[in-house]
């Protein structure tokens, strides 16, 4: 797999966050992340987009993170979010959500965060899985969905 920089607002990231917005939507039965997002939030040194191609170019595999501190949404300063991260359902099961995720975590270290957060929910248990045996621990909601039910946080320090 090549995993690639590339802008939130990029063909491919595009045709991708379709795909996770039905699967949320499914899973949920509402309209899926409804999160405002932008493509600048996505831009180093304040945050990074990635994508996986498989050996046909295809993309097959997300993932983005943005720099969020102190807002009174319950984040913290020196906070980085995880954003967007998803499989296609034929490459799930290769290690890609995985290595994506060590990827983000590296470049926000870097650009000196202290904290990755991420916010997902009780019908992901997959993502729930990945984040638990990544060293995530649940910790006070923050965000758009900090007061929904099936909101569950995330933290993990990267110093």
């Amino acid at each position: 797999m090549d995993i690639r920089r590339v802008a939130f607002d990029h063909p491919d990231a595009v045709k991708l966050n379709d795909r996770v917005q039905a699967e949320y939507a499914e899973r949920y039965g509402d309209e899926g992340d409804v999160t405002p997002l932008d493509p600048t939030m996505f831009r180093p040194p304040r945050g990074l987009y990635l994508i996986a191609y498989d050996a046909t170019d295809a993309p097959v595999a997300t993932g983005g993170w943005r720099v969020m501190d102190e807002n009174g949404e319950g984040y913290a300063d020196g906070d980085a979010e995880i954003k967007r991260m998803y499989v296609v359902p034929e490459a799930r099961g290769l290690g890609l959500a995985r290595r994506i995720l060590a990827a983000l975590e590296d470049d926000a270290r870097g650009a000196g965060r202290a904290r990755m957060v991420l916010e997902t929910g009780t019908k992901q248990p997959e993502a729930i899985a990945l984040y638990a045996s990544s060293g995530y621990a649940l910790c006070e909601r923050f965000g758009y969905y900090r007061f929904h039910d099936l909101s569950r946080c995330y933290a993990k320090p990267l110093r």
